[in-house]
């Protein structure tokens, strides 16, 4: 019988931004959702960004990974990514969530929220926020999120709706 895979929360590192970069494109283009066509898909994203982009991007904030050792290999795979803003202005903001598609519907989503949830708590913040997605948005009211309105970010001509919701404590 094979041992079940282990699964880690890590804080970010540099060694970490093309595989982040992989996955969040992949992820993207994995969405099967109506509201979801493919010209949406493309403007969330085109290709994937460079592992600089990712690097700079996660280093400018509060963020971690999630990886899962294969019991058999011992080898250690990013299957999922989330960070929240630290700066003045968005401090609490929760920029990305993304879970292998493979890997969805496990409790990874929920595990990896505590975590940043657990973290912003200790630093002595007094709510969260997120522009949740249409897929997103079930685990972040789960969560305790509230809506507060409806939101949409411009990319490559293309509207992305989103929910602004907040998590006060």
């Amino acid at each position: 019988m094979t041992p079940p895979n282990t699964i880690e929360i890590v804080p970010y590192q540099s060694k970490y931004a093309r595989q982040v970069s992989e996955l969040f494109h992949f992820c993207v283009h994995n969405i099967k959702h109506e509201r979801y066509p493919p010209v949406l898909l493309n403007a969330w994203s085109q290709a994937p960004r460079s592992a600089k982009h990712w690097h700079l991007r996660l280093s400018r904030s509060q963020a971690w990974i999630i990886l899962v050792t294969d019991a058999a290999s011992f080898t250690k795979i990013c299957v999922g990514f989330i960070n929240v803003e630290t700066d003045f202005h968005h401090r609490g903001d929760i920029d990305s969530l993304y879970i292998h598609p493979d890997w969805q519907c496990q409790g990874l989503g929920e595990l990896a929220y505590r975590h940043l949830e657990s973290w912003a708590r200790l630093q002595g913040y007094s709510s969260l926020s997120v522009d949740a997605s249409y897929l997103s948005k079930g685990l972040f009211t789960k969560m305790g999120f509230t809506q507060v309105q409806r939101s949409y970010q411009q990319k490559l001509g293309q509207v992305l709706p989103s929910f602004y919701m907040i998590k006060k404590w």
